[in-house]
């Protein structure tokens, strides 16, 4: 298994990164969340997760070990594989993937595509008494818990989405253009969360450059 990697950031793109480890270009599929905190050019280092199949072989990266671990044990559920897991934390980060289903909050679930109402419940009923609570949990600013090193020191809001879309190809002007667009939602995440979801924040701005 590949725990983990850890070298120069050669490419990022929508879905994934490409690092350099001891001269070999290793493909990294990410979520938007890990994927604003790398730089093309910078060393990173990225858990990571090897997804073997008769015809592939994947390896899916998280910011910190915590989130591997949590998408590994998502797909001990029922009708989970790689790509659902991924999207889960994609859309939740670990605490409040833990608190939806402790809480048995399926409208939180639901918001992932792919999941419906029933796969909520099954996700609920198979994983409640599994996940457990880490030090992660209460951290409100989403920084990775002491002795797990996340990809970079999170930055503000702003230089994560402005790196991530100058690293997909933009210029500064154009992610400063879409930046400006998206502070009021920032705002609003501020004010009902206590955090801004850069991962969301992504998604909108590639809508509103162009990308779907």
């Amino acid at each position: 298994m590949i725990a983990s990697v850890n070298g120069r950031v050669a490419a990022v793109s929508p879905d994934g990164a490409v690092v350099e480890v001891g001269g070999v270009g290793l493909a990294v599929q990410c979520t938007p969340g890990t994927i604003a905190r790398l730089q093309v050019g910078e060393s990173a280092r990225l858990a990571t997760s090897l997804v073997v199949r008769e015809d592939s072989l994947t390896l899916y990266g998280f910011a910190d070990d915590d989130e591997r671990q949590l998408f590994e044990l998502l797909q001990t559920a029922n009708g989970v594989g790689p790509r659902l897991a991924q999207a889960v934390l994609a859309i939740h980060p670990p605490r409040e993937v833990r608190r939806a289903v402790s809480m048995a909050d399926v409208k939180a679930l639901m918001q992932v595509p792919g999941i419906g109402k029933k796969g909520a419940e099954r996700l609920i009923l198979e994983l409640r008494d599994r996940l457990g609570v880490t030090s992660t949990d209460t951290q409100l600013d989403g920084a990775a818990p002491a002795g797990l090193p996340a990809v970079t020191p999170v930055a503000p809001w702003r230089d994560q989405l402005a790196s991530a879309l100058v690293g997909l190809g933009w210029t500064g002007k154009e992610a400063d253009a879409a930046i400006g667009q998206l502070a009021p939602l920032a705002d609003e995440q501020v004010t009902s969360t206590g955090s801004v979801e850069v991962a969301v924040l992504l998604r909108q701005a590639l809508r509103l450059l162009g990308r779907p």
